[in-house]
């Protein structure tokens, strides 16, 4: 498969599964089936609470500001990206995490204002880190696997003080690199996990075991490592891109991010042209603090492009 496929796989992918994610978040388990039951029937996206058909949510939107700033600055400016949040955050978005608006608007420069709000909270191992990599997994796969799991965990720390919600990032950055180079990511999982620190690598093998399920895990999967565990699950337990969505969004909680995180992985594994047309036509993600701008679908795949090399 050609990598501007994976590429746009990715962008497109994470976009798809926020913006038919989110509708449900912290609903009940089976809850899309229940609406959805038949797979291929269409008028999925629905929109819903306080989401309109096709609109992605704040994992989309990072994620285009992540981009942004890489192609922007020519590579990673870490203050740069930071103040671009800021900006959002201030246009009072729809949704934005509770850990990570606290980061962006408590007045603390770039590089302490994450590391200020985890001393003073002592938690900080949430998703939104992971939920908003499709665009920088894809920018630093081409840097190999030492580069995109640094940048991984340093983008992350602009708003995760844990080390825990770097690791999961850097994970998913080596998954998008490994099915960028036609490998399986499930099957090099064992060699991914020996790179993530000793302080979290228990616990990252757990959820990302073959055996894992869902139904085990001992958080809510808005935190990071069920979070990355429910996708890969997802991807690891289905077989076409349409199903490992229906898969993660099924399983409630924090749907949007979960779908985000499993489209990414699956749009890297599957492709672009796998991801269902009447998903992708709808999908829009407007930008708060960008003077009204909305990314559509051909912005999300020329970003992608881009980003790739391509």
């Amino acid at each position: 498969m050609q990598r501007m496929q994976r590429a746009a796989g990715v962008v497109v992918g994470s976009a798809v599964g926020d913006a038919l994610g989110g509708p449900f978040e912290f609903g009940p388990r089976g809850a899309f089936s229940a609406r959805f039951p038949v797979p291929g029937a269409g008028g999925e996206m629905s929109g819903g609470g306080g989401w309109d058909p096709g609109e992605a949510t704040d994992d989309t939107q990072m994620a285009v500001l992540v981009a942004d700033s890489l192609l922007e600055r020519g590579g990673l400016d870490l203050p740069d990206i930071f103040a671009r949040f800021q900006r959002w955050a201030a246009a009072e978005p729809k949704d934005i995490g509770l850990q990570t608006e606290d980061v962006l608007t408590n007045g603390m420069p770039w590089d302490l204002a994450a590391t200020t709000h985890f001393q003073v909270n002592q938690r900080a191992a949430g998703n939104g880190s992971l939920m908003r990599a499709s665009t920088s997994a894809v920018h630093f796969a081409a840097a190999g696997r030492e580069a995109t799991m640094d940048a991984a965990r340093r983008i992350a720390a602009l708003t995760h003080g844990d080390r825990a919600a770097w690791e999961g990032t850097a994970v998913f950055h080596e998954l998008v690199r490994l099915a960028f180079e036609d490998a399986d990511p499930l099957a090099a999982l064992p060699d991914v996990l020996a790179l993530v620190h000793p302080e979290h690598r228990d616990r990252y093998a757990t959820v990302l075991a073959p055996e894992w399920h869902p139904d085990r895990a001992t958080e809510f999967n808005g935190a990071v490592w069920p979070c990355l565990g429910s996708a890969v699950w997802a991807l690891r337990t289905t077989s076409s891109f349409e199903d490992a969505i229906r898969a993660a969004i099924d399983l409630g909680g924090d749907t949007d991010t979960v779908a985000a995180v499993t489209g990414g992985l699956a749009g890297a594994s599957y492709g672009l042209d796998a991801i269902p047309a009447r998903w992708t036509q709808p999908l829009h993600v407007p930008l708060p603090g960008c003077d009204g701008r909305v990314v559509r679908l051909a912005d999300l795949v020329h970003l992608a492009h881009r980003l790739a090399g391509c």
